[in-house]
């Protein structure tokens, strides 16, 4: 009788493994394909608003374009849109799109 039961057990197993394997693979192909370009792309943004800097150009997240005229801490930046030198407001760091520096091209 033991040998009975042990060899069902073994065929149990036996075919749990396929399924075992599949949730590993489709597990791996998840990190791949979703968290892994998401941490590559958090990577870069956190990069560009280390680097900005006083006199860069901004895209702010709303579609504004401005220019970065103090930095005051490290969450907050002063923006100065448009020609007017009166339009000026703090905003959040993480509020910037994109960044091009001064004298870039």
């Amino acid at each position: 009788m033991a040998i009975l039961l042990t060899g069902t057990a073994q065929t149990g197993v036996q075919q749990m493994l396929p399924m075992i394997l599949w949730i590993i693979v489709l597990g791996g192909l998840m990190y791949f394909m979703f968290y892994r370009p998401q941490k590559k792309e958090q990577a870069k943004r956190d990069a560009m608003l280390a680097e900005v800097q006083v006199g860069s150009a901004v895209l702010t997240t709303s579609g504004f374009y401005g220019i970065i005229i103090d930095i005051p801490d490290e969450e907050t930046v002063i923006v100065e849109f448009g020609s007017n030198k009166n339009c000026r407001i703090p905003m959040k760091k993480a509020a910037i799109q994109e960044v091009e520096r001064p004298g870039a091209e």
